[in-house]
């Protein structure tokens, strides 16, 4: 076994009820809190029942009400400056992983000048951010678990993330009570990342033995309990399953990183405002025939964890068998779009290809078989 680095110093919290620690746990890390919250946080009263439960812990707070699904850098600008003018000290982030990341990038930008993108592309250091506690309420992105928070350049339309240490969450609470309100369709969409983020961190030439471990448990996990919740939103023991599979994957993809479908989708977040899960599932089954054979013993470990009978099959018939294993679960939980259904169109190739090349080069180089421009044409194409 080769050697490997892994830190993750993030306090987790896992378990039901978990949310009416916030404020205490809030409290280690500040004493006026700015809250970055989803939209459905508010209906739910999830967003009321944080503010109580941090003003019981004598932790005061005020609320950035702006938020959007793949979050802008000048949105993260300018709650940066509200941070500033409110003299908040800690981030709270409630929601999905739209809202996590806007915490982590507010929380980064409330101490560092300039413009996020100097510190994307890494000519600026940065010394310092504010702490952020975070509290998912889907399960899917595990922004909890990593110091990765992605954003949109409304100028360039690039779509890609910060990746710096300093925005590791100081806790992470993880309260599978905070699920049992959500749609179907924010079930199978989140629940489909968890699958993607352990799946491509298995094959990642950056993966190691504890990152595969965690990798492949989540695999295992989402794959058994996300059909139940799917079914039954109100399935609490199996929602346990799904967050924590979704905070391993979270951990799993700091220490290995994504591979090429993140790479192919960025750019039609960045340009089209496409959905992140539905953008990869759509070109899932493509990616998959096209790596396979790259890593075989690693897709034949897929197929097993995923339930495929795998003992009579040689390496490379479970390899192969991933493939309608991954189709299975995804068709489940009504996850196959095609490309054509989010809204792009062959006209738009040309744009993704060379932004896919250039911002997202060290994702490409991490999957198994790196596809050149026709190659990852050939996969738009077939996933159209």
């Amino acid at each position: 076994m080769s050697g490997f680095n892994f830190v993750n110093p993030v306090n987790f919290y896992f378990g039901q009820g978990k949310l009416a620690q916030a404020g205490t746990i809030t409290a280690q890390y500040g004493k006026k809190a700015l809250i970055i919250a989803s939209d459905s946080a508010k209906p739910t009263g999830q967003l009321a029942a944080l503010v109580d439960v941090l003003t019981q812990a004598g932790v005061t707070s005020v609320c950035f009400d702006r938020f959007m699904q793949n979050p802008l850098s000048t949105l993260v600008d300018e709650g940066a400056t509200f941070a500033r003018e409110q003299q908040c000290d800690v981030i709270v982030g409630i929601g999905g992983g739209s809202a996590m990341d806007m915490a982590k990038g507010i929380a980064f930008m409330a101490c560092n000048s300039g413009g996020i993108w100097d510190y994307v592309f890494g000519q600026t250091p940065a010394d310092s951010a504010l702490p952020v506690v975070l509290i998912p309420t889907t399960a899917g992105t595990g922004s909890e678990a990593n110091k990765t928070a992605v954003f949109t350049n409304p100028q360039t339309n690039d779509k890609k993330g910060l990746v710096n240490p300093l925005i590791y969450p100081k806790a992470a609470i993880i309260d599978p009570l905070l699920m049992l309100t959500l749609p179907r369709r924010v079930i199978a969409g989140p629940g489909a990342d968890v699958l993607f983020h352990s799946l491509e961190s298995f094959i990642s030439k950056n993966a190691h033995p504890m990152s595969e471990m965690l990798s492949l448990q989540a695999v295992e996990l989402i794959g058994k309990y996300l059909p139940q919740v799917y079914d039954d939103v109100t399935n609490i023991e199996a929602w346990e399953k799904v967050t924590f599979a979704s905070s391993l994957a979270g951990m799993a993809i700091d220490c290995a990183g994504t591979t090429l479908p993140h790479a192919l989708q960025h750019p039609m977040g960045g340009l089209l405002d496409v959905v992140h899960a539905e953008g990869i599932a759509a070109i899932y089954m493509a990616f998959m025939e096209f790596t396979w054979q790259s890593a075989p013993q690693k897709f034949a470990a897929i197929a097993k964890a995923l339930g495929v009978n795998t003992l009579n099959m040689t390496e490379e018939e479970a390899a192969r068998s991933s493939i309608d294993a991954v189709r299975s679960l995804l068709g489940y939980v009504n996850m196959l779009p095609s490309l054509s259904s989010l809204g792009v169109k062959e006209e738009h190739f040309d744009w993704f290809i060379g932004n896919a090349t250039t911002t997202m080069r060290v994702v490409l180089a991490n999957n198994p078989r790196v596809p050149d421009a026709d190659e990852i044409r050939a996969i738009y194409q077939q996933s159209l």
